[in-house]
């Protein structure tokens, strides 16, 4: 067996949002003994281990894998930071980790998409930044049909898992393995709405081309981060609303409501958000403002607007698409997938996977009976793109 790892444990119990204590008491061990297992000062017997395994639901493996990638984690932009329960926290940056370990051990099989950012000099102007990613994409001044298709074709890697409340919506985290960055945005699965999707997802693009990947969040006061979230803020409403378009769109009938429900046809952009933009553009004067968002509010429109129902939530595919890919096409088994996983020194529990890249509990099966099998050498096979998928 393999040296213990005292991060993996410290990992685990922050995946499972267990505090020192309560991991400690679950197993019959007194709570410094935890401590000093994290610390690297003491080293667990097998005994202790064990019920540490079962307890935590991961593999003795993973407790004693020697990692063979040098992982560095930047910054989580939670749009909550200072609200957020720190349990939540750590454990969604511990899941988004993964997410990225997962899609740096995939491409050795897979050829998932370049990432395809433009480098930003300045945030002086967030409109004109706004249209320069437009541009460099190749969007024009059309409206936006799915801002999660959008990212992942650019190399963006996006999950989606429950992030259990309403303050944590969605988030992005920079990651750095083997000295490549990775950028990965994880949606919540907690608010079934289209709209909301789109503008997180451009929210969380602001996010990457603005601000500092690796400068410690918690040395800012609320304020700077306050003006962090209000320039991606600023920057979703430009790169889904551009100006030129959507103020020829609102020349005529800029202060009535219902048309604005006609507009969301078009922009898949929230109500409310388009209010705000026409307030910013100065398409609208104070007074209409606050008349309409009075309106949104007598209607109930803040929580559930129309064509909320008729509007399908987009998914992220490319890492369900991956997964498939090598299961349908025979190319990887379920076993190996998680062996895969498990030679960089990740040895997950299948229901992590599952989580993290927010598969079906059915999508990966595993043969209990399958002897250990040697995997593919991906250097001397082929590696295969996502279109490549069998239609099942």
């Amino acid at each position: 067996m393999n040296k213990f790892n005292p991060a993996r444990l410290k990992d685990a119990r922050h995946y499972r949002k267990m505090t020192i204590e309560e991991l400690a008491t679950s197993i019959g061990i007194k709570k410094q003994a935890i401590s000093q297992f994290e610390n690297g000062k003491s080293t667990p017997d097998f005994d202790t281990l064990y019920s540490i395994s079962q307890t935590l639901i991961f593999p003795i493996d993973f407790f004693v894998d020697e990692v063979t990638e040098s992982i560095k984690t930047g910054n989580t932009y939670f749009r909550a930071l200072f609200s957020c329960n720190k349990k939540d926290q750590n454990s969604q940056k511990i899941k988004t980790l993964y997410l990225a370990q997962i899609y740096y051990n995939l491409r050795k099989y897979i050829n998932f998409p370049k990432f395809n950012i433009p480098n930003v000099e300045s945030i002086n102007d967030i409109e004109k930044t706004a249209m320069a990613v437009r541009d460099y994409w190749g969007l024009g001044q059309e409206p936006i049909a799915d801002m999660v298709s959008l990212l992942e074709r650019n190399g963006i890697i996006i999950s989606e898992f429950s992030t259990e409340g309403k303050i944590i919506d969605a988030f992005s985290q920079y990651n750095e393995i083997d000295g490549e960055g990775f950028f990965c945005i994880v949606l919540g699965t907690d608010k079934n709405s289209f709209v909301r999707r789109q503008f997180s997802s451009a929210h969380e693009l602001g996010h990457i081309l603005l601000h500092e990947n690796f400068e410690d969040l918690n040395e800012i006061n609320r304020e700077d981060f306050r003006l962090r979230e209000t320039e991606a803020n600023k920057f979703a409403s430009a790169f889904l609303l551009p100006k030129e378009a959507f103020t020829r769109d609102l020349s005529q009938y800029s202060n009535k409501l219902n048309y604005y429900v006609e507009l969301k046809r078009k922009w898949k952009v929230s109500i409310s958000a388009m209010i705000m933009r026409a307030y910013d553009l100065e398409i609208i004067n104070p007074n209409q403002y606050q008349y309409l968002m009075r309106q949104v509010s007598q209607k109930s429109w803040r929580t559930r607007e129309p064509l909320d129902d008729v509007m399908i939530v987009r998914r992220p595919k490319a890492l369900r698409k991956a997964i498939n890919l090598l299961l349908l096409n025979n190319i990887l088994t379920g076993n190996q997938i998680l062996q895969l996983f498990a030679q960089s020194g990740l040895a997950l529990p299948k229901e992590v996977i599952d989580e993290v890249l927010g598969l079906d509990a059915d999508t990966i099966f595993l043969d209990l009976a399958e002897p250990d099998s040697v995997l593919i050498n991906s250097k001397q096979s082929k590696i295969v793109q996502l279109s490549q998928l069998k239609k099942m």
